[in-house]
């Protein structure tokens, strides 16, 4: 299929789609219906999967697309991490951090997306390991209450990785938006 394909907004939709699950899923917890809600979870997962690999497979990439994903992402965790909080199944301090990591970063991307220059969404490694611990955490939060697996003692180690990527990739990003403000100031003098 062709990039010019009808279909070619179809990783998109199901951005949209896994967007939508966010509602059903802290509902569903609110309820304490945590098998259900991991079904919702595990859609959501695939979902980001299947929409990636569309996007990448047949060329449908778009800008819409580049900023619903992480977005998308970034919407269910926050919600997964406010709601597990309300239910006191993750400690406040840890939810304060990774909330405010991503709104200091979403802040900053969308003002120097607005005042500085075009931004594309480029994750570093360094944060993908963020997300994909952050996303291990809930999980295991989750499936510890639901169905008694992994141990205490496992989710605790893992909320302890959060808290250290979460620091880490808030460094990553801050040298790196440094770097990116140097490089802005030679080519300004250079000019």
């Amino acid at each position: 299929m062709s990039a010019d394909s009808p279909l070619r907004h179809l990783p998109n939709l199901i951005c949209v789609v896994r967007i939508l699950l966010v509602a059903p899923i802290v509902w569903l917890l609110l309820e304490r219906d945590f098998a259900l809600a991991l079904l919702l979870v595990f859609i959501a997962g695939v979902s980001d999967g299947v929409d990636g690999f569309l996007a990448k497979r047949f060329g449908w990439h778009s800008r819409l697309g580049s900023l619903l994903d992480p977005a998308a992402d970034k919407l269910l965790l926050a919600s997964l991490f406010v709601t597990l909080t309300w239910l006191g199944l993750v400690p406040l301090w840890l939810t304060i951090v990774v909330v405010l990591r991503d709104v200091l970063l979403s802040a900053g991307s969308l003002y120097w997306n607005a005042f500085v220059e075009r931004l594309t969404a480029r994750p570093s490694l360094v944060s993908k390991l963020n997300t994909g611990l952050q996303l291990a955490y809930v999980l295991a939060v989750m499936t510890s209450v639901a169905f008694a697996w992994p141990p205490v003692l496992l989710v605790e180690i893992a909320g302890a990785l959060v808290f250290v990527s979460c620091c880490v990739s808030g460094i990553d990003y801050s040298l790196s938006w440094s770097r990116r403000i140097v490089g802005l100031r030679g080519r300004a003098e250079a000019a």
